[in-house]
C-alpha cells in the first residue's frame, strides 16, 4: 500500500496561479518585442512571432489547467 501524504490542494493552486501569472508575463513581453525588432527585417519580425505565438499557447494551456480546477481569470 502506498502511504504518500496527499497533495495540499490550495499550495498546488498558487503554484499553479503563480506560473500561469509567469506565462502571462512572459507571453505580453514576447509580443511587445514584436514591435521592437519590426526595424530589423521578416526574418526577426518572423522569429519573435514564432515565440510569442509558443508563450500564448503555454499561456493558454495553464489557463485551461486552471479553468478545470474551478479557478478562472477574466481578461
Amino acid at each position: 500500500m502506498d502511504k504518500k501524504a496527499p497533495v495540499n490542494q490550495p499550495v498546488a493552486h498558487a503554484d499553479l496561479i503563480a506560473t500561469y501569472k509567469r506565462a502571462e508575463a512572459d507571453a505580453a513581453h514576447k509580443f511587445g518585442l514584436i514591435r521592437l525588432v519590426a526595424t530589423k527585417g521578416p526574418k526577426a519580425i518572423q522569429a519573435a512571432m514564432a515565440a510569442a505565438g509558443k508563450a500564448a499557447k503555454r499561456r493558454d494551456s495553464y489557463a485551461r489547467k486552471l479553468a478545470e480546477l474551478g479557478v478562472n481569470f477574466k481578461d
